[in-house]
Parts: C-alpha cells; structure tokens; sequence
C-alpha cells in the first residue's frame, strides 16, 4: 500500500459540488478518518460508474489517496443499500448532513457519532420518530464534539434532577432551578432531560418541544451567526 493510500472504509456522502469539467468535489464522513474532503476525477461522466455509487444516504465502502488536505478518491462501492428518504425526512437527512459539515473538523474521528448517523438514518427511512430521532441525535453530536448537556444534576447543589421540578437551562453549563415568578430564560422540565439521558422511547410532545428549543440553543451558540440552510428551506415550506 502506497504511503497516504486509504482502502475500503466505510463512509457516507455529506455534499457533492462540480469540479471541472466531468470531475466533482465530495464530502464525506467516514468511520474511521472523521470528514474529508475527495476529488472524484471523471465521476460526472455519463459512463462512469462512480456516477450511482456516490449517493448521499448510502454507507459506501471508499479508497483514497493523498496527504493533503483534499485527497484523491480511487474507488468507491456500495457497502448497503441506499436508505429511502422522502419528503420531511429527506430534509431532516439534509439537516443531519449539514451540522456535520458545519461542526466537525477534518480528519478529526468519531468513531461513535458515526454509528449515531447511521442509526439516525435508519430510523429516518423507516418513519420512526422523526422529532426524536433528530433529538437523539444532537445530543450525540454534542457530546462527540465536547459540549455534551448535563442530563444528571442541579448546577448549583448538585442534587439529582427532579422529573416534576422546573429548571432555567443554561447553556454550557445545565440546569438550576427556575424561580416561581420566572417568565425568560430557557425553561425545561426535569423529566424532559431525563428522558434525553435515558435515550429510550419517544417522550411526550411537551417534553420533545422543551428539549428541540434546549438543543437549539445548544448548537446554535456553537454554529455562530451563519444560519442553517436546511432549517431556513423548512421554515419556508411552512408559510
């Protein structure tokens, strides 16, 4: 194996761009190399095969070389099936895509946030829990990126987390609790962030809104002034 050679990885496409005349751009998250950056020379042939291969939502099996920072693809293959994403799961597909492009690093690994993308795909191309599953999944990205919520205990005493008490969440920091008069701040129940920790099934709609406006904030305090398209896309479906 020549130095800088990558063989058959496990990886899936995060964004496609053109580049040249046939040739494209790949981003991609891999198992065992975290994002990189690919030129797939002669992809956007008619003829050639890498033309199906490289779909988004699709775990391909990958083979680079290079020591820069954009590397040469020199072979992909389907490693399963393309998963079926259609309608608002398409779009939550993108979402997921579009947090790892904007939040991860290059050649940066993480091995377990990839088994939490692929998972969440699978949950998205079967309809379960759309919300929920997009929940999950921030919580992971999160906590691989080292901002994970604290989903225990009270800031301040530390006392564990009563599920029918009401807390201010703070973010970077967790939870204290809220004062009776108090009408701002990033209010969430208990049982809310149990049910994150927990990671179990889908709680109620209360508790799912409460935890989407929690890990909002989270990311967002991450992802700097530049807005998601993906969630601007959404937004303006629904007007």
């Amino acid at each position: 194996m020549r130095q800088g050679q990558v063989l058959q990885t496990p990886a899936f496409i995060l964004h496609r761009q053109p580049y040249r005349d046939t040739s494209q751009i790949i981003e991609v998250f891999s198992q065992e190399q975290g994002r990189l950056g690919l030129v797939a020379r002669g992809s956007r042939r008619p003829k050639s095969r890498l033309r199906s291969v490289l779909q988004p939502f699709s775990e391909l099996l990958l083979s680079w070389s290079g020591r820069g920072d954009l590397k040469t693809l020199t072979d992909a293959e389907s490693a399963a099936a393309l998963m079926s994403l259609t309608g608002d799961r398409l779009f939550s597909g993108f979402y997921l895509n579009e947090l790892l492009l904007r939040l991860l690093q290059r050649q940066d690994p993480h091995p377990e946030l990839y088994t939490h993308y692929r998972q969440t795909l699978a949950s998205l191309a079967l309809g379960r829990h759309v919300g929920w599953s997009l929940r999950l999944f921030e919580s992971a990205l999160l906590e691989g990126l080292g901002y994970g919520l604290n989903l225990a205990c009270e800031i301040h005493g530390g006392e564990v987390l009563d599920p029918d008490g009401l807390y201010e969440y703070r973010i970077h920091e967790g939870p204290t609790l809220a004062r009776p008069e108090q009408s701002q701040g990033l209010l969430v129940h208990g049982r809310s962030l149990l049910a994150l920790a927990g990671a179990g099934d889908a709680p109620d709609d209360t508790c799912q809104r409460e935890l989407k406006r929690v890990l909002r904030v989270s990311l967002d305090a991450l992802l700097g002034d530049r807005p998601l398209k993906t969630r601007q896309v959404l937004s303006s479906m629904k007007h």
